[in-house]
């Protein structure tokens, strides 16, 4: 069977909710309003503490004073919205458990961001990821980078918002835009005025929720079905436990190489530069604190992503036992689970309303994460670098009136994704087309001494051109051709969260269509590759602009924000090796510690060249007691 997108499933009409609003009951509506009472207290208390005396820094970066385990529990909860609790079991429940192989790229996709993103964005003191931009290349990147990041999460919060006020419509008949009303304004309240501290401890919150709200569907669905044991025999016997698919075509929709490798591309656009992630690493107390929390959630993803996993294979299992209604039977895959909980969980009031929390919980945190990180970077990016010698009350109080702002913006796009079609479509439309080319663009940078800012700019473009070009691409051809919209090997669109590759999809036969071939061939691209592609595409074009626009020649690089991968490289092949190379893993790794702890150094300049990095006296005098000597790595030829 392969899958597509179909716009002859539509989302059922928010009137016809009979079947399930009497399941909603005035205990489960208590539960739904603890939680944002809860969520709203948690951050008015911090808000006023200490109300007045709050800086710039403890509004944006919390002080710089938080613990790895908040922060870890915040970086999980960041992504982890309403879309991906109601997608990942749908996507199991039709299409079986391969997509969980994509835990395996976890690993390398949090082990990277703790040993490159991270040591660079804290040593450097930034509070915007799109500062080092700035450092690395020059003011006009810094702002490409931040208007770019910015129309990806305007876009992304709107939909996070719209997504959970649909699905509690559809089961209780709530009025939808009462409920959108009431999470952007609560969201918005205790996200502008308590700030980031606010949003992490909020995050932690809200993540206990989801959880407990996933663990009780999975215990009473298994108890319901004859326990965990029967639910993974009826799956094997229909074919749901998948094998390793060892495929290398990066054009079906989920392999093991998919998942597993083109995986990694997604996470490290998500959890190495996405600022609403840079911002949590660079709000912990020390950088051994940061990098703690990025391994930490390396377990809580797995929870999380088995979680999902198993309600999928229950809610299999149950309507194996218990067949579909005409109106479920219906319904859009994203509202799958929430009918199924509805289902299940009828006659236990407190427990439907535990669900539907969980479900704002998700969307509570992404959205607040997103407030926040948007009212940062238009702050420390657009505002500041213009007017510098703002005091630090107005740009308090101003950054207070932008995440105020957004959170207004937020609503309104809310309205737009209810004018787009499914809402998983619509999530996905724009969030994974922009992750890779902000993740090309950093590692441009990062892995690349000889990278300029031209070469940065129109590599950026060319990412951005090629991402919407596959993308929207796909969209219209399979359109045009009366398909669903997805490529006719199962790949299709999904939403680049650590948790989500969720399609609003039909069952279709296999022999429907026949293989594409040409353009279609490349719009029929796995979506999980996108975010490697479109990287690699900015990576590609920036070196080739930088090596014809004479690359760093004349132009200094502050060696801090290069990471060195030749010397990590070389220091790995054996040391008879190294000897016969002319320059060698040992000199390059001392030169390396040198560049990324200036500290160690009592005076000195560091010029280099694109063999090696050479020690050299500095220019200006002895460095003065107490103040870093500031080093520079020069390219002096190509």
């Amino acid at each position: 069977m392969s899958v597509g997108l179909s716009t002859a499933t539509p989302l059922p009409p928010a009137s016809d909710t009979n079947v399930v609003t009497s399941t909603f009951s005035l205990v489960d509506y208590v539960v739904f309003v603890l939680l944002l009472v809860l969520s709203l207290a948690i951050g008015l208390y911090h808000a006023y503490r200490g109300w007045g005396q709050h800086s710039i820094g403890q509004l944006l970066l919390a002080d710089r004073k938080m613990g790895c385990l908040p922060v870890a529990l915040s970086l999980l909860a960041t992504f982890q919205s309403a879309v991906a609790i109601l997608g990942v079991p749908s996507e199991i429940y039709r299409f079986g458990t391969q997509y969980w192989f994509l835990g395996c790229c976890y690993f390398l996709g949090l082990l990277i961001p703790a040993h490159v993103f991270i040591p660079i964005f804290y040593r450097l003191h930034i509070t915007s990821a799109y500062e080092y931009l700035e450092l690395r290349f020059n003011k006009a990147v810094r702002v490409c980078g931040t208007v770019t990041f910015i129309f990806q999460m305007v876009i992304y919060m709107g939909v996070v918002l719209y997504a959970p006020s649909l699905a509690l419509n559809a089961v209780t008949g709530f009025d939808l835009w009462l409920s959108v009303l009431t999470l952007g304004i609560v969201c918005t309240i205790y996200t502008a005025l308590g700030g980031l501290k606010a949003v992490i401890w909020t995050d932690v919150f809200q993540t206990l929720v989801m959880f407990l709200g996933q663990l009780a569907v999975i215990i009473v669905g298994s108890a319901k079905v004859g326990g965990l044991g029967h639910v993974w025999e009826v799956a094997s016997q229909h074919g749901l436990i998948s094998g390793i698919e060892l495929d290398p075509d990066p054009f079906v929709r989920h392999t093991f190489w998919t998942l597993a490798f083109g995986g990694v591309f997604m996470m490290l656009s998500l959890y190495g530069v996405n600022q609403a992630q840079v911002q949590r690493y660079l709000s912990s107390r020390t950088e051994k604190a940061a990098v703690l929390s990025c391994y930490a959630v390396f377990p809580c993803q797995q929870v999380a992503l088995s979680m999902g996993c198993l309600i999928g294979l229950v809610m299999f299992t149950y309507y194996q036992e218990y067949p579909m209604s005409t109106q479920q039977s219906q319904a859009a895959p994203d509202q799958f689970v929430l009918y199924f909980v509805m289902d299940l969980l009828r006659g236990l009031p407190g427990l439907p309303g535990l669900f539907v929390a969980c479900l704002f919980s998700g969307s509570l945190s992404t959205i607040s994460s997103a407030f926040n990180s948007l009212a940062t970077v238009t702050m420390e990016d657009l505002i500041r670098p213009w007017f510098p010698r703002v005091s630090e009350v107005r740009a308090t109080m101003l950054s207070r009136i932008i995440a105020f702002g957004y959170g207004l913006l937020c609503l309104g796009m809310a309205y737009i994704s209810s004018q787009m079609g499914p809402v998983l479509q619509a999530a996905i439309s724009i969030f994974g087309m922009v992750g890779g080319p902000l993740l090309g663009l950093f590692c441009l940078g990062m892995f690349f001494p000889c990278a300029n800012p031209p070469g940065a700019i129109v590599g950026l473009l060319a990412g951005l051109i090629m991402a919407f070009w596959i993308g929207i691409g796909s969209i219209v051809t399979s359109m045009g051709s009366g398909r669903a919209l997805s490529p006719p090997n199962g790949s299709s669109f999904s939403l680049s969260s650590n948790l989500t590759a969720v399609t609003m999809a039909t069952l279709m036969p296999s022999t429907a269509a026949s293989k594409p071939t040409g353009l279609q061939r490349l719009y029929s691209l796995s979506y999980l590759w996108y975010s490697a592609h479109n990287s690699t595409t900015v990576i590609v074009v920036g070196l080739a602009v930088s090596l014809l626009s004479g690359g760093m020649r004349g132009r200094t690089v502050d060696p801090r924000t290069i990471y060195p991968v030749l010397p990590k490289l070389l220091a790995l092949l054996p040391l008879s090796c190294q000897k016969r190379l002319p320059c060698r893993a040992g000199s390059q790794d001392l030169s390396l510690e040198a560049r990324m702890f200036p500290e160690k150094m009592s005076n000195g300049m560091l010029r280099g060249s694109r063999d090696q990095v050479d020690m050299a006296v500095p220019e200006e005098g002895p460095v003065q007691p107490g103040i870093s000597p500031t080093f520079i790595l020069q390219e002096t030829s190509l």
